[in-house]
């Protein structure tokens, strides 16, 4: 069995963001980027797979701009056998949507013909978690979101999911799309001998033209600020005067 895993371009999550000044993004000088978090448990699951024997071939797809190699990268090192990254932007303030990524991954998976894929639930950056579900839809193909536990049997897979009333148990039969949640794993370090050995592990390299995806934007961003900083705080004397003051916030 083929896994394809979609991994992102992203801010590292340790890094503090910050707007620019005029208001037209967020800054991206000098900043640290790393693999998106959800992707990062998606490359370990397809690795674990591969291990207790269920999985043959784990492939990592970047999409994005040039620099998305490094990541790639790192999901060798972790393990991954090969990687395709497909170059869709030069700037790196331009994020691809998701309805032109799944574009584009159709376009692999049916180029690869991968029995699975294996994707973050959502990127830490735009929060549209919709990627996945977008190319279930294009496929026709099975999909479980959210996913902190995967089990795969021959031609179905068992997944458990979390939702807002606790957890859901779902089967779905294969070929199938599966998001993954926090609590599936925990990704492992690449080693320094896996960092060295993935600089001569397979990367293709092509462009979103190769499979014919117009990759426009169509969202505008119209401005992007700072959230507002909280007000401190306030002592109430007895708990009457807290419900006035819940009820003067409207909370109550």
């Amino acid at each position: 069995m083929k896994v394809l895993v979609p991994v992102k371009r992203v801010i590292d999550y340790n890094v503090k963001v910050r707007v620019k000044a005029d208001g037209t993004g967020v800054d991206l000088a000098n900043v640290k980027m790393s693999m998106n978090p959800f992707d990062e448990i998606a490359v370990e699951e397809a690795i674990r797979l591969r291990e207790a024997g269920k999985v043959e071939e784990v492939i990592a797809v970047s999409i994005g701009v040039k620099q998305s190699q490094e990541t790639l990268r790192t999901a060798l090192a972790m393990g991954a056998d090969r990687a395709i990254l497909v170059v869709a932007s030069e700037d790196v303030h331009q994020d691809i949507e998701p309805l032109a990524v799944a574009k584009i991954l159709k376009a692999i998976v049916d180029e690869e013909k991968p029995d699975l894929v294996l994707a973050g639930k959502q990127a830490i950056d735009n929060d549209m978690n919709a990627t996945g579900q977008m190319l279930s839809a294009l496929l026709g193909w099975s999909q479980g979101t959210f996913a902190s536990e995967v089990d795969i049997d021959g031609d179905s897979a068992t997944i458990t999911r979390e939702v807002d009333g606790g957890l859901q148990t779902i089967k779905v039969k294969m070929p199938t799309i599966i998001t993954v949640d926090l609590r599936l794993n925990e990704p492992r370090y690449a080693s320094l001998p896996n960092i060295m050995k993935a600089k001569r592990k397979p990367l293709d390299e092509k462009t979103a033209a190769d499979y014919g995806v117009d990759v426009t934007p169509r969202l505008t961003v119209v401005s992007t600020g700072e959230p507002s900083e909280r007000s401190a705080g306030i002592k109430v004397a007895d708990v009457a005067e807290l419900v006035e003051k819940l009820k003067e916030a409207g909370a109550i």
